[in-house]
């Protein structure tokens, strides 16, 4: 597994610029909402807290003056919080859980999370589906578009109604959160995603487990203080069927 994550550049010497990782770390810091992924930190998080706390859980240099070029994922802290995850799937298989799976990233990621629900529905977890077809008019750099949340072997993903699109926002989770409130059912014991859904789901106090590239430090200011569950440092989007290895790797380790 660790000879795949550096080969195809998922951990080490991964895509993402420095400049850009330091970008979102300052967003972060400034506490610009899209780069909040729903959670509100309550720790004071200033760019330097938030760059040292990057390069502690997830590797990055830790220098400030390194300002342009590669930076890197520690493979050790991937394999690490790869097995923590890991071991929350197994959880939910074992007392057959409610869990929700969801992603920002359905051009990379989508693949992981289609075999994890296959896997735990087979272990007998419901996959909850709560506000399919929930809409809202999402800014953009054209204006407002369109979004809604649309399920895909039991994964949420947003759609423009056309194709199915990134996101950061903890907007759709919420609005699924609701849902199952209004219709009188239990919250999720467990949701599995990324970005804005996992973000959500721990400000929320749902149990809470996913996936974070390095120029995403909110999942891992959630991790520090206790809302998000595990936060697996990973270049979260490469081509997708290089994540298999990966994920066939997750389901050996949680027995599944």
């Amino acid at each position: 597994m660790r000879k795949h994550l550096l080969e195809h550049r998922i951990a080490g010497d991964v895509a993402t610029p420095r400049e850009n990782n330091l970008r979102n770390y300052r967003l972060l810091a400034d506490r610009e909402p899209r780069y909040l992924f729903g959670l509100e930190p309550e720790g004071r998080w200033s760019f330097a807290d938030v760059l040292a706390l990057m390069a502690e859980k997830v590797g990055v240099s830790p220098d400030p003056k390194y300002t342009h070029g590669p930076d890197t994922i520690d493979v050790e802290r991937t394999l690490e919080r790869l097995d923590a995850f890991a071991d929350r799937v197994r959880q939910a298989a074992r007392n057959r859980e409610r869990v929700v799976l969801a992603t920002g990233h359905p051009a990379g990621l989508l693949g992981v999370y289609l075999e994890i629900a296959r896997a735990l529905a087979g272990a007998g977890c419901e996959l909850l589906t709560p506000a399919a077809g929930w809409s809202y008019q999402a800014k953009t750099l054209g204006g407002e578009e369109p979004r809604e949340i649309r399920y895909v072997g039991g994964v949420a993903m947003l759609s423009d109604r056309a194709g199915l699109v990134h996101t950061h926002s903890a907007r759709p989770i919420r609005a699924m959160l609701a849902d199952l409130v209004d219709s009188n059912l239990p919250l999720p014991d467990l949701v599995i995603g990324d970005h804005g859904w996992a973000g959500g789901a721990g400000q929320a106090g749902i149990d809470a487990i996913g996936f974070a590239d390095c120029n995403d430090p909110a999942l891992f200011v959630g991790e520090a203080e206790g809302r998000v569950r595990v936060a697996v440092p990973l270049d979260d989007n490469v081509a997708p069927h290089l994540y298999a290895p990966l994920t066939a790797y997750v389901l050996k380790q949680a027995g599944l």
